[in-house]
């Protein structure tokens, strides 16, 4: 059986940067088994997988090791493989998801924009070995499905070097974000590490910023921010809050378009 795979670099206007995902069109579900296997194979954060159901697409989400709940950049990047190359007639794309309900992709001038639930994060105790293990001295720490840790400077979050065998073995911490106030036109940066997920460090991450933008919404007053994931390769959002959604835009572009043999 020969499938299509593409990969797209999204939250970047750049190739090579951002968070590359693999998205994988389906005439129908594979065995769990088998899509969990191309995700290894690809070896990327995540892996998208989407059936056509009518006018919208079933979607699915698997990191090397794992299914996951809810994928930001891998949903901007199936928006952008539905709109770009199998109906480019298409301005609007939704995709029923099983956890997070149905997710929305606009096209919104030289941008994708998601509609997600918003995740906010409430303020908590830190589990044993958290924050040794991302290391520096954070001003709060809160907690919605990832522990949000709060530090002073763009500058700080920047240096952190985690220990990510030892984060990877902390109790009931499904991934941590770090945080702190943006510089130059930024109003938050951040990072992402879920390494207990296969995922040490992701590049640019969309389901964080569900918990991202709620907290910087209240704290600088403001409903549109533009964001930065600090990663190696970066990544450019802009996020709108609205009540309890958030709209979650940023570029896209493909590097790769072919097929695999399963």
């Amino acid at each position: 059986m020969r499938l299509p795979l593409y990969q797209v670099d999204a939250f970047t206007g750049d190739l090579f940067g951002g968070n590359p995902a693999a998205v994988c069109p389906l005439e129908r579900w594979l065995p769990d088994a088998t899509l969990q296997a191309i995700a290894a194979e690809n070896n990327l954060s995540e892996t998208a997988f989407f059936v056509g159901d009518g006018d919208s697409y079933a979607l699915r989400w698997f990191t090397p090791t794992v299914e996951v709940d809810l994928c930001g950049h891998a949903t901007l990047a199936s928006g952008f493989v539905v709109m770009s190359f199998l109906e480019p007639e298409r301005e609007a794309v939704s995709f029923r998801t099983v956890k997070a309900g149905t997710l929305t992709v606009t096209r919104n001038e030289n941008m994708l924009a998601m509609d997600f639930p918003a995740r906010p994060a409430a303020p908590a105790a830190a589990p044993a070995g958290l924050l040794e293990a991302l290391g520096g001295t954070p001003r709060a720490v809160l907690r919605a499905r990832d522990y949000l840790v709060v530090y002073d400077s763009a500058g700080k979050v920047a240096a952190l070097k985690p220990d990510f065998a030892a984060l990877a073995a902390v109790k009931d911490c499904w991934a941590a974000i770090a945080t702190a106030p943006g510089d130059n036109g930024t109003d938050f940066v951040s990072r992402f590490f879920a390494p207990a997920q296969g995922v040490p460090e992701d590049p640019a991450t969309g389901s964080s910023h569900c918990t991202l933008t709620p907290y910087w919404a209240e704290r600088l007053g403001k409903k549109t921010l533009e964001a930065r994931q600090l990663s190696q390769r970066g990544g450019a959002l802009r996020c709108t809050q609205n009540g309890e959604r958030v709209t979650i835009a940023g570029r896209a572009v493909l590097y790769l378009e072919g097929q695999i043999s399963v």
